[in-house]
């Protein structure tokens, strides 16, 4: 039996980014696709903690991920209110119906039940199928978060789409 979230390891974010939001696209003519994937941004060179935006693969909208906390700044710029917007839209497209649910990652801020949680929390309330990224040192908190809720699976576009077939199938 397919578990309803799929959790992509084994590749750098970036790698599984563009995955999730590729196979998102290939399904979209079919399915009803919610969730946000991690879009870096063009130069973030020297930045404490990279550059980024959320992109909606719902209606294209940007969010913005990281604050301007100035050149000399050595803080993480991580704008946690950024990814909270982001996900007060995912959760409305929820709520509206979808297939799918993409997020992008469950990281340190959903770790302390912000960020992203919440839409984790009503993509699984709702039985809607999800696939994400846990970096490894995360998943003991992950597991708390979704155990037995998912599996982890290769950055493998074909074991992907095996797992939707079973998934989508269930639910």
């Amino acid at each position: 039996m397919t578990k309803p979230i799929a959790v992509l390891q084994g590749a750098p974010s970036e790698v599984i980014q563009a995955l999730m939001r590729d196979f998102a696209r290939g399904l979209a003519p079919q399915a009803r696709i919610a969730g946000v994937v991690e879009e870096p941004e063009v130069d973030f060179s020297g930045e404490v903690c990279g550059g980024a935006h959320l992109l909606s693969l719902a209606d294209g909208r940007v969010y913005e991920m990281y604050q301007d906390l100035g050149a000399s700044s050595g803080a993480c710029r991580l704008d946690a209110a950024g990814v909270v917007t982001a996900c007060e839209a995912v959760e409305r497209d929820i709520a509206a119906g979808c297939d799918l649910v993409v997020l992008n990652k469950f990281g340190k801020v959903e770790m302390e039940r912000s960020g992203l949680a919440s839409a984790f929390a009503a993509a699984i309330e709702a039985r809607i199928p999800v696939i994400t990224s846990v970096s490894p040192k995360m998943m003991e908190h992950w597991d708390r978060f979704a155990a037995p809720l998912y599996e982890v699976l290769p950055p493998d576009a074909g074991a992907l789409e095996r797992w939707w077939l079973g998934a989508s199938s269930s639910t």
